[in-house]
């Protein structure tokens, strides 16, 4: 393997590829206490990380509710899933800090995409078409089920849990949503770390994402599970459990890649 000596990452020679390892179904739980763990050890940064984006939340939040536009809420908070990977690059570059024994500080989590930026853009581009059309569909399911007249809040929320259009709409959005969210994880849960740390293109980013998930299947959907899960508790109370969960979440995930990314081997000629 060479190293990259300007920025001190791995760079993949031509003719190798990545060696994907298999993990077991308990290895999910240990990338979460190691996220805990370097949470404990960062505090200071990643709880301001995390409160980063908690404000930028309730500044979208608030916003969207001021401009009439709170009917978007519900689609933009499930669209989160989306781009969760794209807020956790701060994350994953504390841990990378504390993994080479130096102490982070907000200028390694906000500076996070200065190590291979081109590359980490068009990955971000990536998951903003998984967001994009996640919208589009949800507009379209909105108007299928409730037409185009936007009831008030109230009567929308309350129409959601208790009427056979709103709850048509909750199944049948949770399906679509379930699937694109699905398919955004496979291609980016190891992609975003594995740029960051090796001299990678995009397109060789996902590949090991994919290969991940397919190689680990059982333990990939339970830390999938995992992640909406946590992501689900952090927004119900009005995002300020975020400010533990994301920075938690990013943490546990840079471990993930660890685990699951190993050197480099040639390829068949």
């Amino acid at each position: 393997m060479m190293v990259d000596a300007k920025k001190n990452t791995p760079a993949t020679q031509a003719g190798t590829q990545l060696i994907i390892k298999r993990i077991d179904i308990d290895q999910p739980r240990q990338w979460l206490i190691a996220g805990i763990n370097d949470f404990r050890q960062a505090m200071a940064v990643s709880l301001a990380y995390g409160l980063f984006w908690v404000g930028v939340s309730l500044a979208v939040t608030i916003g969207a509710y001021n401009l009439g536009l709170w009917h978007w809420l519900l689609p933009l908070v499930a669209g989160f899933m989306f781009l969760g990977p794209l807020v956790a690059v701060g994350s994953y570059g504390i841990s990378q800090r504390l993994e080479e024994g130096r102490t982070p500080n907000l200028g390694d989590a906000f500076g996070a995409w200065t190590s291979h930026t081109g590359q980490l853009a068009m990955m971000g581009l990536m998951m903003m078409i998984f967001f994009i059309i996640w919208i589009r569909v949800a507009t379209l399911l909105f108007a299928l089920f409730f037409g185009f007249n936007v009831p008030s809040p109230i009567d929308l929320y309350s129409a959601l849990f208790t009427t056979p259009e709103g709850l048509g709409m909750l199944l049948v959005g949770s399906v679509f949503g379930g699937v694109l969210a699905f398919g955004a994880f496979s291609i980016s849960v190891i992609a975003i770390p594995t740029l960051m740390d090796r001299d990678l293109t995009f397109m060789e980013g996902i590949e090991a994402s994919v290969k991940s998930v397919a190689r680990n299947f059982r333990p990939m959907l339970l830390w999938a599970a995992i992640l909406t899960g946590c992501t689900i508790i952090g927004v119900a109370t009005f995002y300020i459990g975020l400010a533990v969960i994301l920075p938690v979440l990013g943490h546990a995930s840079w471990h993930a890649y660890k685990d699951l990314v190993g050197g480099e081997s040639p390829t068949d000629s």
